[in-house]
């Protein structure tokens, strides 16, 4: 179907419907109806924006993804079947389109924590220098950027965009068991990298949490 250009420029922002409500707008959209169409968009923009930022790592690509993800959700809206959340279905289109971005541009992203995030590291750290902080956050970062995608793609999707393990398995098609056991060997392997320093340690420790 064609799309009016305005379901992806226009400025989108996040608020919540009902399951119900949201499948109606799905059959709607599906049918042609633009304006249902751009509702949805505007549902899920904050998260898919989120997870992409994360993703991603910055700004400017960020927004590429997010446009990529807006892009194949719209194209491939047709065959969706409810058999899970639209909003499920959609974070996992989202999670692929920005996969796809930053693979073609051929470089790994660059992570920052959420505030909830940065709320679990160590209550001590208003007492640490401004150097160490930067310091132990460029450390950590670079111990998620070299984790293989298999384990740090769930576990940015568990501590750093709050979904929680079904979704995560919904979103890459993985068996939740699977999903745990990667988030775990995850934590695990930032321990080992980190471990020669005990300030980021704790840091890192900090950050567990089921």
């Amino acid at each position: 179907m064609k799309i009016a250009p305005s379901s992806l420029c226009l400025k989108l922002y996040s608020f919540t419907i009902e399951k119900s409500e949201e499948l109606r707008l799905v059959r709607l959209a599906q049918s042609g109806d633009h304006d249902a169409l751009e509702i949805l968009l505007r549902q899920n923009y904050g998260k898919i924006y989120s997870i992409c930022r994360k993703l991603a790592g910055n700004e400017a690509d960020a927004d590429d993804a997010t446009q990529e993800a807006l892009i194949s959700i719209v194209r491939k809206i047709s065959s969706f079947k409810g058999e899970s959340r639209f909003s499920t279905w959609a974070y996992r289109i989202a999670t692929n389109a920005c996969l796809d971005e930053i693979r073609k541009r051929n470089r790994r992203p660059q992570l920052e924590f959420s505030e909830n995030s940065e709320s679990r590291l160590s209550t001590s750290r208003t007492s640490r220098s401004i150097e160490d902080q930067i310091s132990d956050r460029l450390l950590i970062e670079e111990a998620l950027n070299a984790l293989p995608d298999d384990f740090r793609i769930p576990l940015i999707l568990r501590d750093q965009t709050g979904m929680n393990y079904q979704e995560i398995s919904t979103v890459l098609s993985l068996p939740e068991g699977t999903v745990k056991s990667r988030i775990a060997r995850a934590r695990e392997r930032l321990k080992v990298e980190l471990s020669g320093n005990q300030r980021v340690d704790q840091n890192v420790k900090g950050l567990e949490h089921e």
